[in-house]
């Protein structure tokens, strides 16, 4: 039996120049497919085909990629459930969340919910076992692993500790097709007063000694202060006090 697997891929971007590109836990989506054999990988986008980050990934050697046409206003949760609703996919996988937007995570757990599919998160790898179950290992914390078994479909977020993507091949992204799908779309009224800006660096925090047994807080309340620098004031006015904690605060960069 062919594998039909379906990757739900977004526009990533970079961290640093804010340029669109491929997102990463998507792209390792798609590794993840490409290992499975015999397979058919699908790519469905929703939004809009202008992106160039959409020839990314077809650079990895699709040669097709699916469009639903939505605008920036739009709650794309009904798109997709309708068209995966009519399609043939056993396995559905996604990055665990977006790099832009709302990135909330739970676009997954939303189709999830509507195609009533168990859903498993954090994957790394998965192996078919039979022609109706597959052998999934889930990333843990520390480093380590769980094995999980579950019966076709599901849905999967990959994680980024997966198999790294394999480069993007410039020409054959160009060359592969688009297919740009109309759909019914449906306002995302309780985003429109939403009002979306550039997220600013946050003042430092000062350190703070996190204490949870009775052993701990008493180490913490009677060890010696690491700084050389420091000065009680008991006979300084209360303006040179004053001066005295703003320069602190400013040399901790918690203020500018």
């Amino acid at each position: 039996m062919s594998l039909n697997i379906t990757t739900l891929v977004s526009i990533g971007q970079h961290p640093r120049s804010c340029r669109e590109m491929r997102a990463d836990q998507d792209a390792r989506a798609i590794e993840l497919g490409l290992t499975l054999s015999p397979v058919e990988l699908t790519l469905v986008h929703a939004g809009t085909a202008q992106s160039p980050a959409l020839r990314m990934y077809l650079g990895m050697g699709l040669q097709t990629l699916k469009v639903i046409r939505q605008t920036e206003q739009a709650d794309i949760i009904p798109a997709l459930v309708s068209w995966l609703q009519q399609s043939d996919s056993h396995i559905i996988l996604t990055g665990v969340r977006a790099e832009r937007g709302e990135a909330s995570g739970l676009v997954p757990y939303l189709i999830s919910e509507q195609l009533g599919w168990p859903l498993i998160s954090h994957i790394v790898a998965i192996e078919m076992t039979s022609q109706t179950e597959a052998r999934i290992l889930q990333a843990l914390p520390h480093g380590q692993r769980r094995a999980i078994s579950v019966k076709l479909p599901f849905i999967a977020t990959v994680d980024s500790s997966a198999p790294k993507p394999r480069q993007s091949a410039f020409g054959p992204g160009q060359r592969a097709i688009i297919d740009i799908l109309d759909s019914k779309e449906v306002v995302d009224t309780s985003r429109l007063p939403w009002k979306q800006s550039t997220a600013r660096k946050r003042p430092k925090r000062l350190k703070i000694v996190k204490a949870e047994t009775a052993a701990e807080r008493f180490r913490a309340a009677t060890a010696k202060s690491q700084s050389n620098n420091g000065k009680t004031l008991q006979s300084e006015s209360a303006d040179q006090k004053a001066h005295a904690i703003l320069r602190i605060l400013t040399e901790e960069g918690v203020l500018k």
